[in-house]
């Protein structure tokens, strides 16, 4: 069996190996990271013979950090371990990867939908469709792009409606509120101004990472596609993307039972900085880790650092996304569009659901 993982930021990390009565045998650990001394390589392959099949990431990891320790603390290798551009996490998801649990971009083909223009609720229901039909088995990992008409606040699962939002505000300005299955913060969205992209793919794409890790792990792909437009972006603190000018994007996730994972990301194009905080209740300590006092610094769009119309820019995600990974274009099916107008009528369209935190 053989698995490879490549650090993000470091190096590649491959493992070849047999599996004998549930037990890891035979084990190779290879790669073009540094390592010294030398011999550790033979102590970090060794440490993971004899481990369970279906032993988790963190175990497998703990056999390597622990094989390494005790042959350090034995005068079994000549020096201390210094393991640069990976890490035993990283040999641990390269074994995982190896026995099928763990799985690569490269090992999905992903759908791209384009439903079109659907309301606010309608996107967040979608989500939550997609999800579980993932999950369900019925349908591989997908990619759409939401388009919508009506002016809306996305609330996440967790937000509490009154102190999010101004409702009165939101009411003068015809903004729908819906609270959507993810936690993270509120999306401000206007037509035109925002770009927001849904990803559900597999768990076994994340396994063995943290939240904030895989945060990072599913948005490197828009870092590229940002660079293609002429922006230089990071990912900031747990979920943001941001450049030098400023934040650009927030991004949340939601894991289902199941093993399916949703990801989404709305990334400010031409926003109305000034109405979004009539309408959001973004006060003091939200922004007191920003190193900002005024929201309106926060937020620096898209539209001015790429002089691009936004539907070149989604046309240049698209072309980026293509060009790493297999894609093929998709429909909704027709039980796929009654279950979004089953669960828009029933639940986020729901003013029980909007202010189940009230």
């Amino acid at each position: 069996m053989h698995g490879e993982y490549k650090v993000p930021g470091g190096k590649l990390v491959v493992v070849d190996l047999e599996v004998n009565d549930g037990l890891l045998a035979d084990v190779v650990v290879s790669g073009d990271f540094f390592l010294e001394p030398d011999d550790a390589l033979e102590v970090i392959a060794a440490s993971l013979v004899g481990m369970p099949q279906d032993a988790s990431p963190a175990a497998l990891a703990q056999a390597v950090t622990g094989g390494v320790e005790t042959a350090e603390r034995a005068g079994a290798i000549a020096g201390p371990v210094a393991m640069v551009g990976f890490d035993a996490r990283s040999v641990a998801l390269a074994v995982r990867r190896a026995l099928g649990y763990s799985t690569a971009w490269g090992d999905h083909e992903f759908e791209l939908l384009t439903p079109g223009p659907l309301s606010p609720a309608e996107n967040a229901a979608l989500d939550e469709v997609l999800t579980a039909q993932l999950a369900a088995g019925r349908r591989g990992p997908t990619l759409r792009f939401w388009e919508w008409q009506d002016p809306a606040v996305i609330i996440g699962s967790f937000q509490s409606l009154s102190n999010e939002v101004d409702l009165d505000a939101a009411q003068r300005y015809g903004i729908t509120v819906v609270r959507r299955i993810s936690g993270g913060g509120a999306m401000f969205m206007e037509a035109g101004n925002c770009i927001t992209f849904s990803m559900v793919v597999p768990a076994s794409l994340v396994d063995g990472m943290s939240f904030e890790e895989s945060y990072t792990f599913l948005n490197q792909w828009v870092l590229g596609a940002l660079a293609d437009v002429g922006v230089q972006a990071f990912v900031s603190g747990l979920n943001d993307i941001a450049s030098p000018a400023g934040k650009l994007a927030g991004s949340a996730q939601k894991r289902m039972v199941g093993g399916a994972v949703l990801h989404h990301v709305t990334m400010s194009y031409d926003i109305d900085a000034t109405k979004m905080l009539e309408v959001l209740r973004i006060g003091r300590e939200k922004l007191s880790d920003k190193g900002t006092t005024s929201a309106n610094k926060r937020v620096d769009p898209v539209r001015s650092q790429t002089q691009l119309p936004r539907e070149d820019v989604i046309a240049a995600f698209v072309a980026h996304f293509r060009s790493r990974y297999r894609v093929v274009d998709a429909v909704l099916t027709d039980d796929e569009l009654a279950r979004v107008a089953e669960l828009d009528r029933t639940k986020f369209s729901d003013p029980g659901w909007t202010a189940r935190v009230p």
